[in-house]
């Protein structure tokens, strides 16, 4: 029997080919901005924190970028030298620094995944609320199983 006779595994599938295609935009995104594709991963992160209402520290952000501290520190410079990120101290604990997007960094993003985006947006409204909650939900637990799975998953 074929894995696509499966709907979970066509729904991995699918999965798959729609992270390789992402994959893809990124990099060349990356490229054209000169970016290293964890540059792209950072940027995301810290946009995606922020969306949540959470201050992002280089430590985590490290952590969430499974980064050691040089690493961290090598990214954050390369960022902060193209103006895209900066640090700033915490206003309620001056010991602790947060990394910020600058809008220049939200504006490039914009300009390029923008039709990305609205393709997307557009794609969902096709679906009623109570599909796109199951959506939702397949893709939440998708997220949590790759952040689970162990070496070599």
């Amino acid at each position: 029997m074929n894995d696509d006779d499966y709907p979970a595994m066509r729904l991995v599938h699918l999965l798959r080919a729609v992270t390789v295609e992402l994959h893809l935009r990124g990099a060349e995104f990356a490229e054209r901005g000169g970016l290293h594709p964890t540059d792209l991963r950072a940027l995301i992160r810290l946009l995606d924190a922020e969306r949540a209402g959470e201050a992002l520290t280089p430590g985590r952000l490290g952590e969430a970028l499974r980064l050691n501290s040089a690493g961290t520190t090598a990214l954050l410079d390369r960022l902060e030298r193209k103006g895209l990120v900066r640090r700033s101290r915490d206003p309620q604990d001056r010991r602790r620094v947060l990394v910020v997007v600058e809008p220049k960094a939200v504006e490039l993003g914009r300009s390029f995944f923008g039709p990305l985006i609205a393709g997307l947006v557009d794609a969902a409204e096709e679906f009623t609320a109570a599909e796109l909650e199951v959506v939702r939900r397949y893709l939440a637990a998708a997220l949590d199983a790759a952040e689970t799975a162990g070496p070599g998953a």
